[in-house]
């Protein structure tokens, strides 16, 4: 694996970023699930997982300040090219999708494990990606990627900055924010709050259509489906149900000191949470 050195642009040292993103549910789909306790996905539109958008807009940031290549990279099925393509139109400069009936039902070992070796033949400084997915909501992924690969992570970015070999970086964690120094390369999840996606333009949808848009298969990779898939999956998805729906409200109308009575009775006895 090439790794290239992080400096200024204007000393012609340039910055190779790979952006790892996934194709998900648009967030205002209805969703719907089958006979089968399966998710319906018929006419729901899919998108780029919103924090993936935050990924690929750092990336081509880093990349109009240091120069260099930004690679998009993808798993998924054939619609996965669409959201390839609008990181494309975004502003990055290639494009890898990763397409293999046999990956249907892989879970995030398998995910990490195919990404990992599609890896090992594109050059990167540093490996961008969303902090989670709006789906499975896992967050597990761009951190097993990482472990992988041998390089260090960090997730939940707010602000990053990187100077000669190192990325300094500001993220989120329970009740304030740390700020850490790693060396590079490594793997780093873009948070809500690290910079404000940019929509494609006319000319940047133009261009896309003419950028290199890869499709790999498992045997591309040098992988067979029983060395790498859903078969040795660790966690298989059973079945899928919706949350009950919600119960109408109950109005207690009585005078003050009544109903407060009848309230903790009600919440004691009945809904038994006190």
């Amino acid at each position: 694996m090439s790794i290239h050195s992080v400096a200024n642009k204007e000393r012609g040292i340039e910055l190779n970023i790979l952006v790892c993103l996934k194709q998900t549910f648009d967030t205002e789909a209805k969703i719907m699930i089958n006979s089968q306790g399966q998710i319906d996905s018929t006419g729901v539109n899919l998108i780029m997982n919103p924090y993936d958008e935050f990924a690929v807009e750092e990336g081509i940031r880093l990349k109009e300040k240091f120069g260099g290549e930004v690679t998009v990279l993808s798993m998924g099925g054939a619609k996965v090219n669409e959201v390839l393509r609008t990181a494309l139109a975004m502003g990055a400069d290639k494009a890898v999708a990763i397409q293999d009936a046999a990956l249907e039902g892989s879970d995030e070992w398998v995910t990490a494990g195919v990404l990992a070796k599609a890896v090992q033949a594109i050059p990167f400084d540093i490996i961008l990606s969303g902090r989670i997915a709006i789906d499975d909501g896992s967050s597990q992924v761009p951190t097993r990627l990482a472990e992988i690969l041998g390089i260090p992570s960090v997730s939940s970015v707010t602000e990053l900055k990187i100077e000669d070999k190192n990325a300094t970086v500001t993220r989120d964690i329970d009740g304030g924010s740390e700020v850490i120094q790693v060396s590079l390369p490594a793997v780093i999840t873009a948070q809500k709050g690290l910079n404000e996606p940019r929509y494609p333009s006319v000319a940047g949808i133009m261009k896309a259509k003419k950028k290199e848009l890869k499709t790999l298969t498992l045997a591309d990779l040098g992988l067979s489906a029983t060395e790498s898939l859903a078969q040795g999956a660790k966690m298989r998805v059973l079945q899928i149900s919706l949350p009950p729906a919600r119960q109408a409200g109950r109005l207690i109308q009585e005078d003050p000191a009544q109903a407060a009575a009848e309230l903790v009775n009600v919440l004691m006895k009945e809904a038994k949470v006190i």
